[in-house]
């Protein structure tokens, strides 16, 4: 058996949605490719795909293998430009995890022009809080403002996220304001699950002193669109990327607190499978970016 022949027409049964689709994709017959196919279940001694006369369904240990499969003729595809020194261009699906707040305030703005520039890449973005599994939810990159100890994953710091301490004019008016951070423990706060460690926030002043700030959160959430509406609503003070909050501080719906003192910034990663090539996908995402949020660092991985 030609385990990559296998692999081609394995992936591209489940990419076509069927075996004729499949080797007129590929350009070999149809009794070829199942024949492929059939091979490469007998040769793993699993069935990969439940297959009757009207449709087809991976099985789980298709999905897997599938995922797998995927990114292994992605890797071979791309060692063989790298080789013969072709140029690579990015085209065909990257899927993207982002958080679900920055999902809905920044990315909208930053991906018209990506589309833009390659025309040929296609989109998939799941916005979500949870931290999802690279591999097993088959996500070539991931957007995240903390990382797990115990993934083997590569991570690339993007910036920095300014974060605002903020509350409503109704609520400072009946608690009054804080002016130095020990004065929070005191009040109502609203907790950014990734923000706070501890029950704590930490925030440093003009000069470069620190100071943690013990709060006793009314809510805590782990994504700051919900606590918005409670802030302007006078439940309490709430801390949280300035983009999420940006336009009710503009519109004095809900004023900044403690001046002088800054909340230390949230990091945003990039988020990759640990592996030796970095495909053209990924970097150019990546390095769009870098190119739009990112602060000039010579040091930074080299991904174009």
């Amino acid at each position: 058996m030609d385990l990559f022949r296998a692999l081609q027409a394995f992936v591209a049964v489940v990419d076509q949605g069927s075996l004729v689709k499949a080797a007129e994709h590929l350009a070999r017959p149809t009794a070829v490719v199942s024949r492929q196919l059939s091979a490469l279940e007998a040769h793993l001694g699993t069935r990969l795909l439940q297959r009757t006369t009207r449709r087809q369904a991976l099985t789980e240990a298709g999905q897997e293998y599938y995922q797998r499969a995927t990114q292994i003729l992605a890797e071979l595809e791309e060692a063989e430009a790298v080789v013969s020194q072709q140029t690579l261009r990015p085209e065909g699906l990257l899927r993207v995890a982002a958080p679900l707040s920055f999902g809905i305030h920044q990315l909208p703005g930053l991906l018209p022009e990506l589309c833009e520039r390659y025309p040929q890449l296609r989109l998939d973005i799941f916005v979500t809080d949870r931290v999802v599994d690279l591999l097993h939810d088959g996500i070539d990159l991931a957007l995240r403002t903390h990382l797990e100890a115990d993934e083997n994953v590569v991570a690339r710091e993007i910036c920095r996220l300014p974060l605002v301490a903020c509350a409503a004019p109704a609520y400072l008016a009946r608690r009054g304001t804080p002016r130095h951070p020990r004065e929070l423990e005191a009040h109502q706060t609203l907790s950014y699950t990734y923000l706070s460690y501890q029950d704590r926030w930490t925030f440093s002043d003009d000069v470069g002193n620190t100071q943690q700030a013990p709060i006793q959160p009314t809510v805590r959430a782990t994504t700051g669109d919900l606590l918005r509406p409670l802030a302007s609503a006078g439940h309490g003070i709430v801390a949280v990327p300035r983009y999420i909050v940006q336009d009710l501080l503009d519109s004095g719906a809900l004023q900044p607190v403690l001046a002088g003192w800054h909340l230390q910034p949230l990091p945003l990663y990039a988020v990759f499978p640990s592996r030796k090539f970095i495909s053209a996908k990924v970097r150019v995402f990546v390095n769009h970016l870098l190119d739009h949020l990112g602060a000039p660092d010579p040091h930074r991985l080299d991904l174009r």
